[in-house]
């Protein structure tokens, strides 16, 4: 399907697939690290791990010290970030009501960091009400609509 939210979805389809990458984020690398921290099963770990390097958002490499191997965000895995604090700021506001479990703090400063959704071309900052959706290049050569897409 020619959508470009459906379509991350084949590869964040389950918590497991963003358990991991907010433990890469947090400095896990090693396999192990990974199933201590998750209680996930050393199968299922592994298919979530495969699959994100199949897709380029991890990569799997000799770490620096000893013989062990490492998992690596890619370029592609660190852009996932956002999206990770956008989950997380959802979460603050609607599933911790004793208030946030863990603040993200902008190193150097007494900000937190926060995800945003704002115009490229103006920076005004967009709610979903501010938003149209319109057909992109991959929809028109699809011959789908964007009602068939975008709902």
């Amino acid at each position: 399907m020619p959508c470009s939210i459906t379509r991350p979805l084949v590869i964040f389809g389950d918590r497991w697939t963003l358990l991991i990458l907010k433990f890469a984020f947090s400095g896990i690398r090693r396999f192990n690290g990974f199933q201590s921290a998750l209680g996930i099963s050393r199968s299922r770990l592994q298919d979530r791990l495969d699959r994100l390097i199949e897709h380029e958002i991890l990569v799997k490499q000799k770490a620096a010290v000893g013989a062990y191997e490492e998992y690596r965000l890619t370029q592609k895995g660190h852009d996932i970030y956002p999206i990770l604090m956008a989950i997380r700021d959802w979460g603050d506001t609607y599933m911790a009501p004793d208030g946030a479990p863990v603040r993200y703090t902008h190193q150097g400063c007494t900000g937190e960091a926060h995800a945003g959704l704002e115009c490229d071309v103006c920076g005004k900052d967009l709610t979903a009400r501010d938003v149209v959706p319109e057909p992109g290049p991959g929809l028109l050569e699809s011959g789908q609509s964007v009602n068939q897409v975008a709902t």
